[in-house]
């Protein structure tokens, strides 16, 4: 699995960052903003830049808040704990902020949101809260759930008050309702939500160091105190009043992967390449209690060349799964886990998506899978499966079976309930091949609800946060597509929240 992994990682940080200049909207980067990654040659493009960061040598030996990790629930945190009136630091050990937030492509999941009610979705934080538990097999942390549904259509609301509006509405595995909220153009969240958050910051004058790697947590008098970060090839003791950690998973982690869930080997990852537990490790070294470690999720629909996530959207709107032979074999809105299962048991434990024109135009994500190549395609379904080598009689029933069932509202076949708004009719159409890869580490610190990490009796370690996908618990045995985003921006302002009223 190593050699595979860590393949996938090093050309991962390149991918993300095109990825991310493909999200549309006013805070796509320009061509001026290009610059070369340490892992890769290529240049990016990318509105999380190296433009703007704060120079090493403005550094300060003391701030009321050192927050560990530039991603969406770091720079989430950073933002409140300004607003908030204190004095908030961000360091980050890659080159660039974003971390694997700017590789979300499907959107943010939130309910009773504005722009749900603006569009006459009727849903409800009850119906959430109960279709996530499902999905996660009633093994999520039910105080974490409770207190993300809740509060999801405020940091809808949040976002929007900065200028990151998400009111495109798609759907995922597992839900019943159209709560996953994308850029108004339905481009990949990822990249517009990193854009959109550096902005907030540098108009804060929060500052932001990259290639600021954080290698301890430091604690006095039982009370964490600060962080020994190296920076400009030296290493320094920063002192703070809390710190909040937001480092990420370890999805990008051989050794970890491995250690927790070994049948995994030979799985390309989806991680970008910072995703390696550091802030899990450091953590526990002070006591932390780790939760859920071995809940590693496998999402069905990756590019095997690359590692990259094909957006759950694709499925959403209106996408369907079929095997070599030309024919579904699962229904494509169950959850990842059970469309993993159903992958892997095909005699190529691969498959390909299936998606016309309208798609096409409800995606803009797609636009950046065509540019990498993956995307094959035809004016007609039966020139589309001589693309890909498959049986054109088979995949044109499969078709306008599934065309049927759509204008029907019943798929017998599998009992597909969602994503079938619209048929796949307009040419021209299209075909991606993928198969399951690693997508998301659900496990990792226990929090409470107030983002306090919590040692091994159950007592929350004074002056330490934590949030996002370095936390464990909320999504229990497997995550549904879109929360993750609303995981980092809900408790990432949690953590802000909190450590600033600890420091009062």
């Amino acid at each position: 699995m190593k050699n595979k992994v860590l393949k996938t990682v090093t050309t991962s940080l390149a991918v993300m960052f095109l990825l991310a200049g493909c999200a549309g909207g006013k805070e796509t980067a320009k061509k001026d903003e290009m610059k070369k990654t340490e892992s890769s040659s290529s240049e990016v493009t990318t509105g999380a830049s190296e433009k703007g960061y704060t120079d090493p040598k403005e550094l300060k030996d003391e701030y009321d808040i050192v927050i560990v990790g530039a991603g969406g629930a770091g720079m989430a945190a950073a933002i409140e704990a300004k607003d908030e009136g204190k004095n908030p630091v961000i360091l980050e050990k890659m080159p660039v902020a974003g971390g694997n937030t700017l590789k979300s492509s499907s959107g943010m999941n939130a309910s009773e949101t504005k722009f749900q009610k603006d569009q006459g979705i009727k849903d409800s934080n009850d119906k959430f809260y109960e279709e996530t538990l499902k999905g996660g097999h009633g093994t999520n942390d039910k105080e974490l759930l409770r207190y993300y549904v809740d509060n999801s259509a405020d940091a809808i609301d949040w976002l929007d008050g900065m200028g990151i509006k998400l009111n495109n509405l798609t759907i995922t595995g597992g839900m019943s309702e159209k709560r996953t909220h994308r850029p108004e153009d339905g481009s990949a969240v990822g990249g517009y939500l990193v854009d959109g958050l550096l902005r907030n910051v540098h108009e804060k004058k929060i500052p932001i160091f990259v290639n600021a790697d954080v290698t301890e947590i430091t604690e006095k008098d039982n009370t964490v105190d600060g962080v020994k970060v190296k920076i400009d090839k030296k290493e320094k003791e920063i002192k703070s009043k809390a710190v909040v950690v937001t480092t990420g998973g370890y999805g990008a982690n051989p050794e970890m992967l491995e250690k927790e869930k070994p049948e995994l080997k030979g799985y390309v990852t989806t991680n970008s390449e910072g995703s390696t537990g550091d802030g899990i490790k450091m953590i526990e070294k002070l006591g932390g209690q780790t939760v859920d470690m071995n809940q590693i999720q496998i999402h069905p629909t990756v590019q095997q060349d690359k590692g990259i996530l094909i957006g759950e959207a694709v499925r959403g709107e209106g996408g369907i799964l079929v095997s070599q032979e030309g024919k579904r074999f699962v229904n494509e809105m169950d959850t990842r886990d059970n469309v993993s299962a159903a992958e892997n048991k095909l005699k190529e434990k691969s498959s390909y998506l299936i998606f016309d024109a309208g798609v096409k135009e409800r995606v803009k994500a797609i636009d950046f899978y065509e540019k990498q190549g993956f995307v094959k395609k035809s004016d007609t379904v039966e020139g589309l499966a001589k693309e890909i080598d498959m049986d054109a009689k088979t995949l044109k029933e499969t078709v306008d079976t599934w065309n049927k069932a759509v204008a029907d509202k019943k798929d017998s076949e599998f009992n597909r309930e969602t994503g079938m708004d619209n048929g796949l009719e307009k040419a021209d159409f299209y075909a991606i091949k993928i198969a399951p890869g690693i997508h998301y580490t659900m496990g990792g610190v226990k929090i409470n609800d107030k983002t306090e990490v919590l040692d091994k009796d159950g007592k929350a370690i004074k002056g330490l946060y934590a949030s996002g996908e370095l936390t464990g618990g909320l999504h229990g045995e497997n995550r549904i597509g879109g929360n993750s985003v609303g995981d980092i921006i809900v408790f990432g302002r949690q953590s802000g929240k909190q450590a600033s009223e600890f420091i009062k």
